[in-house]
């Protein structure tokens, strides 16, 4: 029975975070010829592939996912211990996903929460698109992420809240009437915004064109300043000089989006801390005084 090597656990871990093994041998302060070794070690104790090269990098394999995913229960039952037992030990890394619209007050409130008693851990934050915050959570390459959700959509996560889409325009530019086709600014795709604000405007079959599209929420806020056009999304993070277009004779009604709380599965204690701290910081700044499951 082999006993696996746990900083070439730690590499495979990381590797994997990071996209790049050479990334990975930057981070943990190692030559890419001592990363490849602990490759071919792990290889052949496993005794099958774990990695094969696809372009530039390298993808798991079947045997290699499976690997990953022990690896990360591994270690990190592995840094508990050593913290429990007080002995020196890397410190622990905990990692969170959110939008973009939270990052002015939910991500800074939970991270001052979270440190004010877990101020040894290191802490991992990642935007992202909430189909790949989501397949993150699943892959246990993030502990815990808030993410959007249409409603009604299969369960996963908890729900925390509801918060209706809006239609949105720079403050200079909200009593105007916009040409057809209505000028949309968008972000990439798959985005359940772009798929709600396409879906409303096909069924009243209003005409549109996309004036631009890009990953970013300032970019987004950006080109309202700039007259391009108009946009969906909700109230919650929008700076003050963007406003909704309430009760606009030539703009269809739009859905509510939910807010939901992703955890990964066995997640270690500290991990839980920091999914239980996002929780409630979520419901604190983006759901005030609701419920569970209520509309924002």
């Amino acid at each position: 029975m082999p006993s696996f090597d746990m900083d070439a656990l730690r590499t495979i871990v990381v590797g994997t975070d990071l996209g790049s093994f050479a990334r990975a041998a930057v981070q943990l302060g190692r030559s890419q010829s001592a990363v490849s070794m602990q490759l071919k070690k792990l290889e052949h104790q496993a005794g099958a592939p774990l990695f094969l090269r696809k372009g530039r990098g390298l993808v798991p394999t079947e045997a290699g996912e499976a690997l990953i995913a022990y690896a990360r229960r591994i270690i990190a039952l592995n840094d508990e211990a050593a913290q429990q037992l007080g002995a020196a030990s890397p410190a622990a890394t905990v990692r969170l996903g959110l939008p973009q619209d939270f990052f002015d007050d939910v991500m800074p409130a939970t991270l001052t929460q979270f440190t004010r008693e877990n101020d040894d851990v290191h802490v991992d934050i990642r935007a992202g698109d909430n189909h790949r915050l989501a397949d993150e959570v699943r892959a246990g390459r993030l502990d815990a992420a808030i993410a959007f959700f249409r409603p009604g959509s299969a369960a996963e996560g908890e729900t925390l809240c509801e918060l209706p889409m809006r239609w949105f325009a720079h403050r200079d530019r909200a009593g105007r009437s916009w040409p057809q086709p209505l000028p949309l600014v968008l972000f990439d795709h798959p985005c359940l915004f772009r798929q709600a604000t396409l879906a409303a405007l096909d069924q009243s079959r209003i005409r549109w064109r996309a004036a631009l599209t890009t990953p970013s929420l300032p970019a987004i806020w950006g080109a309202l300043r700039s007259g391009l056009g108009i946009a969906v999304r909700t109230d919650h993070g929008k700076p003050e000089d963007i406003v909704a277009l309430t009760d606009h004779p030539n703009l269809p009604a739009l859905p509510n989006i939910e807010v939901r709380l992703l955890r990964a599965p066995d997640l270690s204690r500290i991990a839980e801390r920091l999914a239980d701290t996002l929780r409630a910081e979520t419901l604190t700044h983006v759901a005030p005084g609701a419920a569970p499951r209520e509309t924002c």
